[in-house]
Order: structure tokens, then C-alpha cells, then sequence
């Protein structure tokens, strides 16, 4: 074990000392699994009948990663999934902020704003308003490290297999959303003739608008159509282009063109919830960016693995993420706006006394309210320690000490 999982080690274990785990609901029929600094492999079947065992376990080999199962088995302790015995799994959302665009040129704090506001989005638009859940059902958890999670534990939820679980993703991710179902054509008779003694209808295509009381995708994509439209009607092309890319290659003189044609139509589209004055250009324009932009940029983040495994193992709430120090923090929907995992998820037996770091990249951060300004071989309060070694912004070791506070 070399001397930063020492050190790790020793704050863990003081951590644990003080705090009982949140144990989870029916743990006695989940499965917990643990990783530890001086072994490179996962412990798991294992299974605790009380909270004070598992407390006693955390104590003696303190555990660098803490699980457990989001299934709840016959025989959690069981050596083989099979003699487990599988009755049923909660529903769990899980946002890395790995999976975030750019992620790599973010800071830690801009990641976690960026994930913080995509899981805000998640549970607020699809959770809570398009299915239904009230906020007493959904348990929001920091994962401690660079995400959230969402679970859902309802009786009626537990029991939904691997298929039904892909089609919640995929609902949330507008994966395999039909725009012909959002935005239909609505055909029409517009003049008939007689032809040889036959009479022909002639008959015109045009697309429909979801009515305002229209619920779900529909609801999300008519509102998404009316920043279109205000879009396509008020800025410049070339922004346009830029905001949407999906019409880069379209020429500038044709999207002026439809942006001529939508001023004269811009209300009056959404009070008929039909396209009608519209040419059949500037409709298959709009609905264009409605498939290939607006729909990505409506639908919610969700790893689709996580949601659609049910046998996998997750987070244990009050432990500490091996790669950051923190806690792994439940947090009620009111709490998640203002929270700042560099300081509310702060273990408070992290002291201020000072603690020599050798730095492997120079770094402005902030910690627990405390301005750091990070160079070389320095000192840091105690409580930022942990987290520049697990996150490997240092090491751990002596050496000059630097100015560090703003």
C-alpha cells in the first residue's frame, strides 16, 4: 500500500469510527459488495443482518468503495446469482458527469454544476411530471464522486424486468421518437374533378401541431416548435445555423426565405395547430430541426446500463467514494438546488490542521467555503486533502511550504 492509500486509509477509518451507515431499505435482502485500498479486487455476496454488523465491518476493513445491490434476493449471501434467488429491483437513474460533452476540459466544479442541472432536469421533466412520481417516492443521492442518482422503490416498480426498464430509457431519451407521431399530416381535400367520367380528389398534406393540452413528448416538442419558430423568425441566419446545426448546409437566402413565410404565420400556426399557411418548404425545414436538434436537446440524460440492470450494485448512502473522500449524500429535491459537494459532502471529521501535498498540476479550487490556490509542494487544511489524493491532483508528502489562501 503506498503512502497516499495510507493516508486515505487513516481518514477513512476515522470517518467510520463516528458515523453509522444509512443503512438502506430491506437491506437484509440486498447484496453489498466492497473494494479496499490494499486489494485490487471486489468483495461481494456478502449480506449484514443489522445495522451495527455492518458498522463493525466498515470499522475493521474499511472499505475504499461501498455497495449495495439495488435487487433484493431470497439469498443475498449466496455465491452465484442463480442461488440468489431474484425478487424484484428498485428503479435507478444514475448521471456521471463523464458522460458530459467537453467534460474533459471542465473543472470538478463545473462538472458537477453541468451534472447537477441535467439531473434537475431528469427528475423535475420525466419523474415528477411525465411519469408521475411524487417527490416522496424518488430518493436523490450524490454518488459521492462525479454524479447522481435517482431511486425508485415502489412496490408496483420493483417488479419491472430488463426490457420494461429499456423502454423508461428511451422514453426519457427520445430514443426512437417517431416525428410523424409528434407532428402527423393532416390531410386535406382541396378541390376535386371529373375525369373521364371519374371524379378525383385532390388532396394536400400538411403538418399538424400538438394541441396545447397535448401531455408528454408532445407537449415538450409544441413548445420546443414555438422557440423554432421565434428563432427562425428573429435571429440571423448564419446564428441559425450555429444553434441548429442540422441546417448548416441550408443556404442563407433560402432560410430567409422561410423566415419570411413563418413572420407572417408565427402565431397563427399555434392558435390553428396546424401548418396549413405554411409552404411545404418551411414546414419540412421546421420539422427537420424539430428530429435532428430539438429532440436532443428535450430529452433527459440517463445511463441506460444502470436503469436497465436489475442486478446491479450502487452507492451505499454514508459511505465514503475512495476516489474523493466525500460522502455519499441523500438529498431530498429541495436540497439538491443549493448543493455543493465541496462542502456539504465534506466528512465534518476533516479538520483544518495542515497536511504537506506535492501537487502534480497547478490548480485554483475551492473547498469546504476555503479559496485554495494550488502550486508544487504546499500545505492544505486536512479536509481538502482526501480529495486532491483520490481525485490524483497530489500526492501526499513533505516538502516547502506555499501560500495557499486567496
Amino acid at each position: 500500500m503506498d503512502s497516499n492509500s495510507r493516508f486515505l486509509l487513516k481518514m477513512f477509518r476515522r470517518y467510520y469510527k463516528e458515523n453509522p451507515i444509512i443503512m438502506p431499505s430491506r437491506f437484509g435482502r440486498r447484496e453489498f459488495g466492497f473494494m479496499y485500498f490494499d486489494r485490487d479486487f471486489m468483495q461481494r455476496h456478502l449480506a449484514f443482518a443489522n445495522a451495527q454488523d455492518l458498522q463493525r465491518f466498515m470499522i475493521a476493513q474499511v472499505p475504499r468503495h461501498s455497495y449495495y445491490s439495488t435487487a433484493y434476493y431470497r439469498k443475498p449471501d449466496a455465491p452465484t446469482m442463480e442461488e440468489k434467488t431474484w425478487l424484484g429491483a428498485d428503479l435507478i437513474f444514475d448521471l456521471d458527469a463523464d458522460h458530459l460533452e467537453g467534460a474533459d476540459n471542465m473543472s470538478y466544479t463545473e462538472m458537477m454544476d453541468q451534472i447537477k442541472k441535467e439531473m434537475i432536469h431528469l427528475v423535475d421533466t420525466f419523474l415528477f411530471d411525465d411519469l408521475g412520481f411524487d417527490e416522496k417516492q424518488v430518493d436523490i443521492v450524490f454518488s459521492g464522486g462525479r454524479g447522481y442518482h435517482a431511486h425508485i422503490e415502489l412496490n408496483d416498480i420493483v417488479g419491472l424486468g430488463t426490457h420494461e426498464r429499456r423502454e423508461i430509457v428511451d422514453f426519457i431519451t427520445s430514443t426512437g421518437l417517431n416525428i410523424d407521431w409528434v407532428f402527423p399530416y393532416d390531410k386535406m381535400v382541396t378541390s376535386t374533378a371529373n375525369i373521364n367520367g371519374q371524379e378525383r380528389a385532390n388532396v394536400t398534406r400538411n403538418r399538424t401541431i400538438p394541441p396545447e393540452d397535448a401531455g408528454g413528448w408532445k407537449a415538450r416538442m409544441r413548445r420546443g416548435l414555438r422557440d423554432v419558430v421565434n428563432d427562425v423568425c428573429d435571429m440571423d441566419p448564419k446564428d441559425l445555423k450555429k444553434l441548429y446545426p442540422s441546417i448548416k448546409s441550408t443556404q442563407t437566402k433560402t432560410i430567409e426565405g422561410y423566415a419570411q413565410d413563418l413572420r407572417a404565420s408565427r402565431n397563427l400556426i399555434f392558435e390553428n395547430n396546424r401548418m396549413a399557411t405554411l409552404k411545404k418548404g418551411t414546414q419540412d425545414f421546421l420539422i427537420k430541426i424539430m428530429a435532428e436538434d430539438m429532440a436532443k436537446r428535450l430529452s433527459g440524460e440517463v445511463d441506460e446500463p444502470v436503469t436497465a440492470d436489475i442486478k446491479r450494485l450502487i452507492r451505499l448512502p454514508g459511505s465514503l467514494h475512495g476516489k474523493t473522500g466525500l460522502k455519499v449524500v441523500p438529498l431530498s429535491r429541495s436540497q439538491l438546488d443549493g448543493f455543493d459537494p465541496l462542502s456539504d459532502a465534506m466528512p465534518k471529521e476533516y479538520t483544518d490542521e495542515p497536511v504537506v501535498v506535492t501537487m502534480r498540476k497547478d490548480m485554483d479550487i475551492r473547498i469546504r467555503g476555503t479559496d485554495l490556490r494550488l502550486k508544487g509542494t504546499t500545505e492544505v487544511p486536512e479536509f481538502a486533502a482526501p480529495f486532491l489524493i483520490g481525485r490524483k491532483y497530489a500526492d501526499i508528502g513533505d516538502g516547502q511550504k506555499k501560500d495557499l489562501l486567496f
